[in-house]
């Protein structure tokens, strides 16, 4: 079945933190999503679901962990494994979480 849209209200939630505070949002992985037509790419994808069964995760989440898989040459096992533990900070090749503070990255 097809993955659930997410539905934004357009104003701010008052605990949670707007990712572009978060994360260095001249990251050439955060540039990189955002050159990626995600809408197309759904669009594309969207007939292969079918219409029974239980919610499909979302394509941008799949698609983006398979970039990552293959940007960095990591098994699958490697890129869930990176991505549980940290998934905004541990970014780039070679790095550990441990090296790392967790979200700590500020734009600039």
């Amino acid at each position: 079945m097809r993955p659930k849209k997410r539905e934004t209200t357009g104003s701010g939630d008052l605990f949670r933190a707007r990712l572009d505070q978060i994360i260095n949002m001249k990251h050439e992985l955060v540039q990189l999503a955002g050159s990626i037509d995600w809408e197309w790419l759904d669009e594309e994808v969207a007939p292969l679901f079918s219409d029974k069964g239980r919610p499909g995760i979302a394509s941008r989440f799949a698609i983006g962990l398979l970039l990552l898989k293959h940007i960095f040459a990591l098994s699958d096992e490697e890129v869930c494994e990176r991505w549980v533990y940290d998934p905004i900070s541990n970014t780039s090749p070679g790095r550990s979480s441990s090296n790392t503070p967790f979200r700590t990255s500020v734009p600039t």
